[in-house]
């Protein structure tokens, strides 16, 4: 592994241990040249996955990407960081199984969608909000409505 310091080409692996949640290997590396230390993740990947955007243009997935979008959602809500990492770890894990190299971003959308229903509301209606192209005020109040089976009106902050 490459020393992100010095750039010199081989470091030493000085500890490796599984993270919580079992997806991945952590281990520290420090360099021979530089002496810095430094820590990297290793990931079983299945398959190398291309991402259908909506205009037809395809790309290659970033797990960074999803980790990031779903990190926004969250910011400032009582979720920790472990409980996001097993979200992402899992909906990687589920495209990946699913036998296809060639996933649309709908799909991906979708995937977000349920597991932030489950793991925090607010940050389900704020992803809800940028991935649906809510507008107005409205659009809020027949999603939220939608969640409750009624129609919610939108309260002013007083």
């Amino acid at each position: 592994m490459r020393c992100p310091f010095c750039l010199h080409d081989d470091s030493a692996v000085k500890d490796s241990r599984p993270t919580e949640d079992g997806g991945a290997i952590r281990r520290r590396r420090q360099c021979p040249a530089c002496s810095a230390r430094f820590t990297t993740f290793e990931r079983i990947q299945l398959r190398e996955l291309v991402v259908v955007k909506k205009s037809g243009k395809r790309e290659a997935f970033d797990r960074d990407k999803l980790a990031k979008s779903i990190i926004i959602a969250c910011r400032k809500r009582p979720v920790e960081d472990g409980r996001i990492d097993r979200l992402v770890s899992g909906i990687v894990r589920q495209l990946e199984s699913a036998g296809e190299t060639e996933v649309e971003v709908g799909t991906i959308g979708e995937l977000i969608m349920e597991g932030l229903q489950a793991l925090d509301p607010v940050a389900y209606i704020r992803f809800a909000s940028v991935y649906r192209d809510f507008r107005e005020a409205s659009d809020f109040e027949d999603f939220v409505g939608s969640l409750s089976g009624e129609v919610v009106p939108l309260r002013r902050a007083e």
